[in-house]
């Protein structure tokens, strides 16, 4: 008969922490202990499951596949946990919790989110700030954010830890936005913004030259303009309005990366009911992005 492994949340929490922080020493800091503990927390966990999570050198920690694959699973795990704690406990989870997220990824995947976590918490009050993430990161540095959403490039530097990521399409009320030898007409937010910069680049890689038609910081201005026939941009394919319509190789237009999410919390201490939401954040995005379109 197989030896029956009980996994110990302690480390499972431990865990979790490193994977976000990508270091035993903020790790350490966040979690009240040190890194010598961390570290001999990972080595228990390791063993437990049998498989190396993590790669460690001198300057980073990073996950292997098994840790990739455990991640979810682990946020999954101290959801459960905590859930029940607070049910028999009677949930005493109170404070308010700042949020900082962009309008688009805010107005699409988060209000179910939100509104499950709050009535889970009810003593916890959320203020949502939606903004452009070069705004969002000055918000959180001053303090003014306890976790912040932003848009990063794939793959690219070491900002947060990444919970979405999806296909970027353009988007137009029809391909008759494109006129024959004129430039592409953009509809974007202002500079810097990540979709506008990818946009600019696919199509200067091409060689196709580009105006920016329409600016707005607002995403429902962006999308009258869209609607108004005014231009075209580059949406994640979930947050295509259903009244647009998706162009691309037709139109001889560029392909363009994935879009990537990531969530920040400050250096700093937050406030516990500030971690639990990354926790519930996490978890629930996780399992969103794994069921995969509805």
């Amino acid at each position: 008969m197989d030896r029956i492994v009980n996994l110990e949340l302690d480390l499972v929490r431990a865990f979790v922490t490193v994977a976000e922080a990508r270091s035993f020493t903020r790790a350490g800091v966040r979690l009240g202990r040190t890194q010598s503990a961390i570290s001999l927390q990972m080595r228990r966990l390791e063993d437990r499951l049998g498989a190396q999570l993590l790669s460690r050198d001198p300057r980073h920690v990073v996950l292997t596949s098994a840790g990739e694959a455990f991640l979810p699973q682990a946020r999954r795990l101290l959801r459960v946990n905590d859930e029940i704690v607070a049910d028999l406990r009677g949930d005493d989870l109170e404070g308010e919790v700042r949020l900082g997220a962009p309008e688009d990824f805010a107005t699409v995947h988060l209000p179910e989110i939100l509104g499950q976590f709050s009535r889970a918490h009810p003593k916890v009050a959320l203020a949502v700030t939606c903004d452009l993430t070069l705004n969002l990161l000055d918000r959180l540095r001053e303090g003014a954010l306890d976790l912040a959403l932003v848009k990063r490039e794939p793959l690219g530097p070491d900002l947060g830890v990444r919970v979405w990521r999806e296909p970027l399409v353009w988007v137009a009320a029809d391909a008759a936005v494109l006129k024959p030898g004129e430039p592409a007409p953009l509809v974007v937010a202002p500079a810097p913004c990540v979709y506008r910069k990818r946009a600019v680049a696919a199509l200067e890689a091409r060689g196709r030259t580009w105006r920016a038609a329409y600016t707005s910081p607002s995403l429902a201005g962006q999308h009258a303009a869209l609607r108004a026939g005014l231009g075209l941009t580059v949406l994640p394919r979930d947050m295509v309005p259903p009244d647009l319509k998706v162009l691309g190789a037709a139109e001889d237009l560029p392909w363009l990366e994935d879009a990537e999410i990531a969530l920040l919390k400050p250096r700093a201490a937050i406030p516990t009911a500030a971690d639990r939401l990354a926790e519930f954040v996490l978890s629930s995005l996780d399992r969103k992005q794994a069921m995969g379109p509805a």
